[in-house]
């Protein structure tokens, strides 16, 4: 038989690391296993192990002045229940958390089990006070008495502060599994104004060696592999819950949601509420991400330039011009000379010439140093996701990918620092002021099944924007041609030369104020080809800094989050699944300008 012994004791301890090291030294030696718990306040223990060993165990610690009367409690197994010795120096051998607690200079008084037995059975008028967490007293406790309802022993001041106050007149009997915890409880007690406040001196453990099961319903919760005993010391059928660490009774066991390790049904989840735990669990890290805004601090930042095939022996310099005009000749030049322009080659960094010739898909980095990023709109939902896709309502404005002045306040670095165990990658473009559905890959083989989708018009886009005026038709579409290359502010326009594209449109609402809510699909996907085609309608979007009413046109600059929204939401896209082969829908709310 294996003896199970548990037993704590207030006392002022010192050479604490001198005092662990010999204990690993004598439970080694003895094949011991347990807990023990040393702290300047005493020490704390549950070991197990033969007679022979407990009782040399015993002689040991007791052989200090300090620790000769230990009381200790005993109960037998036919098995360890301890899995390893593990000793420990804590600052307290109760986690309690409440300063000038002392149980070595002051406690409450203990009551004697018999004393409690006798009291119950003459009917006195005693309340019996349950400080045990809500888990232990699940497996049981005595009869009628007072739960606080904690999941941890730091609650216990909270729970009574918020105990009636006709108790602290009236007696008071606390109880634990071995008295530890009551040792702090009774004089914090004392200190809320309960005048009448006893211990169960040795907790539940103790009345049932001393008086049986007598006013007590169920069994024990212990902090070892039996995880209950019944009023005999005996282990009993309840077991844990390996997930949740909740006891499980006989009848828990039998229920359909309990599977050993994984499961049972305290913490049993339906597929759903798994996943909407999992959707919540992506909120919170969204929102621990970007708080702040990972561009709000200064950094250096590092921006790859790749060499398309079309520049391939060209100049560094001619190059640069044509691939990024709105950054200006002198400013390249300037860049160049100040060495924040690298040629990246075998992982070395070589600083270059404006007249030196790039090659097909050669590296640049651009060093730009103490980067601060304008704020952006980082509320981002995640819509739906599994092990191919995840699919998010992007907020605006936010940009898709790191471009202009904005690098780390982007969807595609927040959202891999969100999934950090992938590089995401983002399988289409919205516009920085363009809010709704994107779709993001979690692997680079589901990229290369969804892009093309995209490219070949295969996926079914549907947006929905607020124009100003009145289309007279309910249903109309536009056809007109859109330049291939940027003007020189950076935007398209209608070219009569330009690549062919078509958007259908479907009135959905006039307002009184002379706007309208219309339903766009683009069955091409030219940049900007829904605001072009509007503002070439005569319906340019509400918000749109650059198509003006008038065919006018205005500036390129990204709204800031104070000024009104571009009023342009990719409501919907239909793509085919990559696992199914299968047509999927995903579908973004409406935003608070398109609800009506």
């Amino acid at each position: 038989m294996i003896v199970n012994i548990a037993a704590y004791k207030f006392v002022e301890l010192d050479q604490l690391p001198e005092r662990r090291v010999r204990l690993c030294e004598v439970t080694r030696q003895l094949a011991l296993k347990g807990t023990v718990l040393l702290s300047a306040e005493g020490i704390n223990l549950f070991i197990a192990g033969t007679r022979a060993a407990i009782d040399e165990f015993l002689f040991e610690l007791k052989s200090d002045s300090r620790l000769s009367d230990l009381a200790v409690k005993e109960s037998l197994s036919d098995h360890q229940p301890f899995t390893r010795m593990l000793i420990k120096i804590k600052n307290e051998i109760i986690t309690f958390g409440v300063a000038g607690i002392d149980p070595q200079r002051r406690t409450s008084p203990k009551l004697p089990p018999t004393q409690l037995k006798q009291w119950l059975d003459e009917g006195r008028t005693v309340h019996l006070l349950d400080t045990r967490n809500d888990y232990e007293v699940e497996v049981g406790t005595f009869n009628n008495a007072h739960v606080l309802g904690i999941d941890h022993f730091r609650e216990f001041p909270e729970a009574v502060r918020s105990l009636p106050d006709a108790m602290k007149d009236e007696p008071v009997v606390m109880f634990c599994t071995g008295g530890i915890r009551c040792e702090k409880a009774g004089p914090f007690m004392q200190e809320q104004g309960f005048k009448n406040v006893f211990q169960l001196e040795g907790g539940i453990l103790k009345y049932f060696e001393e008086c049986g099961g007598d006013h007590f319903n169920g069994d024990c919760f212990v902090f070892d592999q039996r995880v209950a005993l019944d009023p005999q010391l005996q282990e009993t059928a309840v077991e844990q819950c390996f997930a949740c660490q909740m006891p499980l009774t006989v009848r828990d066991q039998q229920s359909p949601t309990y599977v050993a390790g994984i499961s049972c049904p305290h913490c049993y989840q339906t597929p759903e509420e798994l996943y909407q735990d999992l959707l919540a669990r992506r909120r919170a890290a969204i929102q621990r991400v970007t708080t702040p805004l990972p561009g709000s601090a200064a950094y250096d930042n590092r921006r790859p330039i790749n060499v398309p095939r079309r520049f391939a022996g060209r100049t560094l310099i001619e190059f640069l011009c044509e691939w990024h005009p709105q950054v200006g000749r002198e400013t390249w030049e300037e860049t160049i000379r100040d060495g924040r322009l690298l040629r990246v080659k075998r992982q070395k960094e070589d600083r270059v010439s404006p007249d030196v010739i790039v090659g097909d898909g050669e590296r640049f980095e651009h060093l730009i140093p103490a980067t601060i990023e304008p704020p952006v709109n980082a509320d981002i939902e995640v819509l739906y996701e599994d092990e191919f896709l995840v699919i998010v309502n992007k907020p605006a404005p936010l940009p898709m990918h790191p471009c202009g002045r904005f690098n780390r306040n982007s969807l595609q670095y927040i959202m891999n620092e969100v999934y950090r165990e992938h590089v995401l990658r983002i399988a289409h473009r919205l516009d920085a002021t363009t809010s709704g559905v994107a779709v993001l890959c979690r692997k680079r083989a589901v990229s290369r099944f969804v892009q093309p989708q995209f490219e070949n018009r295969e996926v079914e886009k549907v947006y929905v924007a607020r124009v100003s005026g009145h289309p007279e038709s309910d249903e109309f579409s536009c056809s007109a041609s859109i330049n291939a290359e940027p003007g020189d502010q950076g935007l398209r326009t209608i070219s009569e030369d330009g690549l062919a594209a078509e958007t259908r449109f479907f009135v959905r609402q006039r307002f009184a104020d002379g706007t309208s809510l219309v339903e766009a699909r683009p069955l091409t996907g030219r940049t900007n080809q829904i605001r072009v085609h509007l503002w070439y309608l005569g319906f340019p979007i509400c918000g749109d800094p650059f198509y003006l009413p008038g065919g006018q046109t205005g500036s390129t600059r990204t709204p800031g989050l104070d000024e009104p929204p571009l009023c342009l939401h990719a409501r919907s896209i239909r793509l085919v699944h990559p696992e199914s082969r299968e047509p999927v829908t995903f579908k973004a709310p409406l935003p608070a300008w398109a609800e009506a």
